[in-house]
């Protein structure tokens, strides 16, 4: 079977996240992120570029656990897709594009966190079956005091 695929983004919370109800109770939380530009130099260097600001928005249950765990200044990567929007600012049209995140966390590279593995109530179930899940973790681990082998 093929890897399931699909667009993320990385970058910075740069607003308050803020969270909202439609008039049917669906969450939605938007905010604005940045993305850090860098280009890189002939001496190997890297010379920061001007930062550029983007909309995303989360919708439903991943709404609302995101604005609990989220604020401005966070780092993090999300799993989605671009959307073209067309609102009004000022009374004159304005058209753009927002990231619709599926999914979001906070990036590990840049973040320090703990991590809660207890089951969450009514969780979802990931698809996978005890049996796959103990088949996996029963999975022999590769050695880490083997002495590297020498080469002639």
């Amino acid at each position: 079977m093929s890897i399931h695929t699909q667009e993320s983004v990385s970058g910075f919370v740069a607003t308050d996240p803020k969270l909202t109800t439609s008039e049917n109770g669906n969450q939605r939380l938007y905010f604005r992120f940045g993305q850090e530009h860098f280009r890189r130099e002939e001496s190997g260097s890297f010379t920061q570029l001007e930062t550029t600001f983007h909309h995303l928005v989360v919708f439903g249950r991943s709404a609302e656990l995101a604005n609990e765990r989220f604020a401005k200044g966070d780092n993090f990567i999300a799993e989605g897709y671009q959307h073209s929007v067309s609102f009004e600012r000022d009374g004159q049209p304005v058209e753009g594009e927002e990231f619709v995140a599926k999914r979001i966390g906070h990036d590990a590279g840049r973040t320090r966190y703990d991590v809660d593995r207890s089951p969450r109530k009514g969780a979802a179930h990931d698809g996978t079956t005890h049996e796959q899940n103990r088949a996996f973790e029963s999975r022999p681990q590769r050695a880490t005091n083997v002495t590297p082998a020498l080469g002639l």
